[in-house]
């Protein structure tokens, strides 16, 4: 789009469906999903995760809704690991995402994205999850957050 200017900074998080630990450490490079954001001609800032979730945080261009890029992501790296069978069984992405925006004097979030091992040491996804939800003041619903495994 000519003369169309933009500084969207989106952070993304979903869950392995039913928060199982199927990420291994050797699949943790992401350069699937980062050619998917860039075949989508959307800029991957950064993206890491845990065995059980991911966070990618973009730099959205206006032409695309961020609901169907996350749909692109989830839809293409589930058919990538289930062709590949790095899983027994098969692979799926949970229902759902969280979207967090940032500007562009806000951008340690991709310290806090690359150092997710040291994080969790300290804090569970749920509460990491839950605790994001609060921060931004983001509505919810208990039954329709992430259905974690107790």
């Amino acid at each position: 789009m000519a003369n169309t200017y933009s500084q969207i900074y989106i952070q993304t998080v979903f869950a392995v469906e039913s928060r199982l630990s199927l990420i291994r450490p050797e699949f943790k490079q992401y350069k699937y999903i980062s050619g998917i954001v860039k075949n989508q001609s959307q800029k991957l800032i950064s993206i890491n995760g845990m065995s059980d979730h991911v966070h990618i945080l973009v730099g959205l261009r206006p032409t695309m809704a961020l609901a169907d890029l996350v749909r692109e992501i989830k839809v293409d790296s589930a058919n990538f690991i289930n062709k590949n069978k790095w899983v027994r069984g098969r692979f799926n992405w949970q229902e759902g995402y969280g979207a967090f925006s940032y500007g562009h004097s806000q951008l340690d979030i991709i310290r806090y994205i690359q150092n997710q091992e040291q994080h969790h040491r300290r804090l569970s996804f749920k509460d990491e999850y839950l605790a994001w939800l609060k921060k931004y003041e983001i509505p919810f619903e208990d039954k329709y957050v992430f259905k974690f495994i107790e």
